[in-house]
């Protein structure tokens, strides 16, 4: 019952965070078809409880909504590659994947910017050419750090001036 509960709230998270539920039925049939995926994966076994939720938890680390869109993309790929080696003719697993990868397409810009992220985990930081690009760019870099952490300091602060709390 958790785990009904718990995929039912993530999709729901996913899909409202983003504009995508038209009305409450496409919601209640998404419900219906996780339910059969969920007898064809056996997610009431034991075991499923063990060691926590798996994206729940990583979602509320990720509050402002364009981070959101990244973790998002990145859960719904999961998702997608998961649903990839199930079988394709029953109608609940078609109907999951084509809101899924409705879903995917709205959040494009997402899975760019987990992109960016990984192949900036691939940079070799030991490189001599690398490293001198890095310090070509290392007063831009700050400069917009400046810009972004100042901002919202800024906006408090005028707000602070003008309400009389």
């Amino acid at each position: 019952m958790a785990f009904q509960t718990y995929s039912l709230f993530v999709l729901s998270i996913i899909m409202i965070s983003f504009g995508h539920v038209e009305n409450r039925l496409n919601l209640l049939q998404l419900q219906n078809d996780i339910d059969k995926l969920k007898a064809d994966f056996n997610s009431s076994h034991s075991d499923v409880a063990d060691g926590g939720p798996i994206f729940t938890e990583r979602l509320s680390n990720w509050t402002e909504r364009n981070e959101k869109r990244i973790i998002l993309s990145q859960i719904i790929s999961m998702y997608l590659k998961m649903l990839e080696n199930t079988d394709k003719s029953k109608a609940h697993v078609r109907n999951i994947s084509e809101e899924l990868h409705t879903l995917k397409e709205s959040l494009s810009d997402g899975s760019k910017k987990i992109e960016d992220l990984k192949d900036l985990t691939k940079l070799q930081m030991n490189d001599l050419k690398t490293q001198r690009k890095a310090v070509n760019e290392l007063f831009s870099v700050l400069q917009k750090l400046g810009d972004t952490s100042s901002s919202p300091k800024r906006k408090r602060s005028q707000f602070q001036r003008l309400c009389k709390c």
